[in-house]
């Protein structure tokens, strides 16, 4: 039987520029690989995958997880209306916590997304 996956698209700022399109070209081509496999993942199962491949943070901002080599990259992503899934921010991991600063633009770029989409969840 064929899933309907889900549709990820990466957040834009108004002029343009894409925070999570900008973060994983800095990746090194190996770890870029293996968050980009794991956006397959999550496109697939959407909102039923878990830990260890991905894990709610916050007022529904939840990330995704790679890790290669002893590099941990996460990108952070929300959901929205009619499967789809946004990418707002990434960053390589540094500390245990996932810094409080990620989750809150994490947070902003969704209350742009959704100001611009007229508020639909």
């Amino acid at each position: 039987m064929l899933k309907d996956n889900f549709n990820i698209i990466f957040f834009e700022l108004d002029n343009k520029t894409c925070p999570v399109q900008e973060f994983l070209d800095s990746l090194d081509d190996k770890m870029a690989a293996k968050i980009y496999g794991m956006m397959d993942i999550l496109a697939e199962h959407g909102n039923e995958l878990r830990k260890p491949y991905t894990e709610h943070l916050d007022d529904g901002i939840f990330e995704v997880r790679a890790k290669f080599s002893s590099n941990i990259t996460r990108v952070l992503y929300f959901f929205y209306v009619g499967k789809t899934i946004v990418m707002t921010n990434g960053f390589v991991k540094k500390q245990q916590k996932t810094p409080k600063a990620q989750i809150d633009l994490a947070k902003k770029y969704r209350k742009i997304f959704l100001e611009r989409e007229g508020g639909k969840k």
